[in-house]
């Protein structure tokens, strides 16, 4: 069996999809390192059947993080003993590529999202030129890749000329029973209170709308933010910040909601093309969601209709959404069955064998 490196440049204790890629390669009988970083408030990391090594860095913002990231990964790269490193976005690719080539050691590439096309780089062309250049001068050395869905793998294939396997983040079978009686209405999101997220829509929608709470699990760059304009709108106890949460507390959160936010801004096409795990987790757990029409929830709501699609994302929007399940028992009803025969297919047990072929693909390959 091989000893396999994979390298973010994210927290470990928050990145559910690395960390059931990890199991899953460790579970297959390979030697696992989870590589990641340290911030001044990450928690300690849970034992775990793979070896995981968080870095220090002297920054944590901007270019200067990226450079100095990537220098450290690259000396320890150089020392260390791995058959195949797996560089996780562009963030980590030219460490991990340099380092694999002078090696002579093999090489995964995984896409989390359209790197160039994430809102925090629309707008600010130099820097996209950068990130696309990375991408176009390291990808060309990678001989096996996947990403999160069908849409973004035609899009790599395309523009790097490489092959890319489709790995959705998709969560494990749900460890929580499924609640079929009467639910609080509970509107949950999960993940980072970012730019983009649609978090200041639902907001808005939350002043026009009663017996009904709003959570926000997570925390971001417009934790603060947010938190004032909840004050300013006067929600008081409709809405509830409950910061960073442990997976396994997420996973008891999500089971309570009565639906679930997937809302997005189309601030480039990362946003447009994306395919988010907590679509996927919303679903696990009986819990209809909030969708944009974007393409890949169209594609995977035209199999399983698990929840509305909103055309646009206004205040006015979410709030018409609400109501309108709300209202109408039989169609929440229906949203919630559709949840349940989805949860039997979009889940990591049948999904992990892509990823598993993925790896078979590229460490048979002499």
């Amino acid at each position: 069996m091989a000893r396999i490196i994979l390298t973010v440049t994210n927290d470990l204790h928050y990145d559910r999809r690395m960390q059931r890629i990890s199991a899953t390669l460790a579970e297959a009988g390979h030697e696992v390192v989870l590589l990641g970083r340290i911030l001044p408030e990450s928690p300690p990391l849970a034992p775990a059947g793979y070896a995981q090594v968080r870095l220090r860095c002297w920054f944590n913002k901007r270019a200067i993080f990226y450079a100095e990231y990537n220098i450290r990964l690259f000396f320890r790269l150089l020392v260390a003993r791995f058959d195949a490193v797996c560089a996780v976005d562009l963030d980590t690719l030219p460490a991990a590529c340099l380092a694999a080539l002078i090696r002579r050691k093999k090489r995964v590439f995984d896409a989390h999202e359209y790197f160039t096309e994430v809102p925090e780089l629309v707008g600010r062309p130099r820097i996209q030129a950068v990130w696309r250049s990375v991408a176009k001068l390291f990808l060309p050395f990678f001989r096996q890749a996947y990403t999160v869905g069908p849409a973004l793998a035609a899009i790599f294939e395309k523009e790097y000329g490489i092959p890319f396997a489709v790995v959705r983040n998709v969560p494990l079978r749900a460890a929580v029973a499924l609640d079929i009686g009467e639910k609080q209405k509970i509107i949950l999101y999960q993940g980072a209170l970012n730019l983009g997220r649609g978090i200041e829509a639902a907001l808005e929608a939350m002043a026009t709308l009663e017996g009904v709470q709003l959570w926000l699990a997570g925390e971001g760059d417009l934790s603060a933010d947010l938190r004032a304009r909840a004050q300013q709108l006067g929600l008081g106890d409709k809405v509830r910040f409950l910061g960073w949460v442990s997976p396994a507390d997420l996973d008891k959160l999500t089971a309570q909601a009565w639906l679930g936010l997937n809302l997005l801004e189309r601030r480039g096409l990362s946003y447009y093309y994306s395919l988010a795990n907590k679509f996927f987790a919303y679903a696990q757990y009986g819990v209809p969601s909030l969708n944009m029409d974007f393409p890949e929830y169209r594609a995977h709501c035209a199999d399983f209709r698990v929840g509305l699609l909103l055309p646009e994302l206004t205040p006015e929007a979410v709030a018409a959404a609400v109501r309108q399940l709300a209202l109408d028992p039989t169609l929440y009803a229906e949203l919630r069955e559709n949840c349940r025969k989805a949860a039997a297919q979009w889940n990591w047990d049948a999904e992990k064998k892509t990823l598993l072929r993925a790896w078979e693909a590229v460490l048979g390959d002499k």
